[in-house]
């Protein structure tokens, strides 16, 4: 028998579920490779570039260990300021998902997740390197799991990573 649900529904299966278990660091790299030179006031912006990547892989039934990589840098050849790597992991576990929106649930909803943390931890050592903190804008988990399925670098499950 089906159990009701507080509005009168009946309830005739169990509801997607999406727990993060624990977010850690897996590795972080901070270079401010021309201090103290490059801490003097720069004539103009520097030229910042980031670079992201999701990778995934299955623990158990329903436990997925999610990494997220943000890699960049401000200023170009001789003349960086800083450099940083971070590599953000999470293990989710993920039930009564049905298995075509799988990969979508761990490619895309947990690193959405993940991301405001690993962003506070590069704009925390961006300052402690002696800068303004660079607050990385929100990123589209979804258009960049698009952008790598087309160009067949997204893996159709999530046990296998996709950079």
């Amino acid at each position: 028998m089906a159990e009701p649900t507080g509005n009168g529904a009946n309830r005739t299966e169990a509801q997607p579920q999406l727990n993060a278990l624990a977010q850690y660091i897996k590795d972080f790299s901070f270079e401010n490779p021309n201090a103290p030179r490059s801490l003097q006031p720069q004539e103009k912006a520097p030229n910042i570039s980031i670079q992201v990547n999701v990778n995934a892989r299955q623990l158990a039934d329903t436990d997925y260990e999610v990494s997220l990589v943000l890699e960049g840098q401000a200023g170009e050849g001789q003349n960086v300021l800083f450099k940083f790597e971070l590599n953000y992991a999470g293990v989710f576990r993920i039930r009564n998902v049905p298995q075509q929106s799988l990969a979508l649930v761990v490619m895309i909803e947990c690193p959405r997740l993940m991301f405001p943390f690993s962003r506070q931890i590069i704009a925390d050592a961006v300052r402690g390197g002696g800068f303004p903190p660079l607050y990385i804008d929100p990123i589209d988990f979804a258009a960049l799991y698009q952008q790598r399925a087309a160009q067949g670098q997204a893996a159709p499950s999530p046990a296998v990573a996709a950079t």
